[in-house]
């Protein structure tokens, strides 16, 4: 039995918010259930901001829901797309509809790798074995 761990994180690699669920589950399908744990104190008076400026991701997570989820909120969205909805699009000409827009720069932010090596020993700890 594994489970995982599905984190957002600042840009810093600090936490905002967390689901635990079971291992076998796909990662885009608890995607909008990350995005709402997320709670941020802005220091003063008043409810805490739920609503990042921008989400980075990798592209596990560039289906159409997860950006109409993100564009109705108001989230700018900065995915890279996957060759295959690249090469659908191509394939289709005109009525492919136009490539998405993707700030390089922005992305260069994406810390997931980070966040893995920092808090490696909290899924060691978690997929380790009874009496280990």
């Amino acid at each position: 039995m594994t489970c995982k761990i599905h984190l957002a994180a600042d840009g810093k690699g600090r936490p905002l918010g967390l689901v635990l669920t079971a291992g076998h589950g796909a990662d885009t399908s608890f995607f909008e259930a990350v995005l709402e744990t997320i709670t941020v104190s802005t220091g003063g008076r008043g409810r805490p901001r739920t609503r990042p400026e921008r989400v980075l991701a990798d592209k596990a997570y560039t289906s159409k829901a997860n950006r109409d989820y993100l564009t109705g909120r108001g989230i700018k969205v900065t995915i890279p797309e996957r060759a295959d909805q690249k090469q659908r699009r191509a394939r289709r000409g005109s009525k492919g509809g136009r490539p998405r827009t993707f700030d390089k720069d922005a992305y260069k932010g994406e810390c997931g790798h980070l966040m893995w090596s920092r808090f490696g020993w909290l899924s060691a700890r978690l997929l380790a074995p009874p009496g280990w």
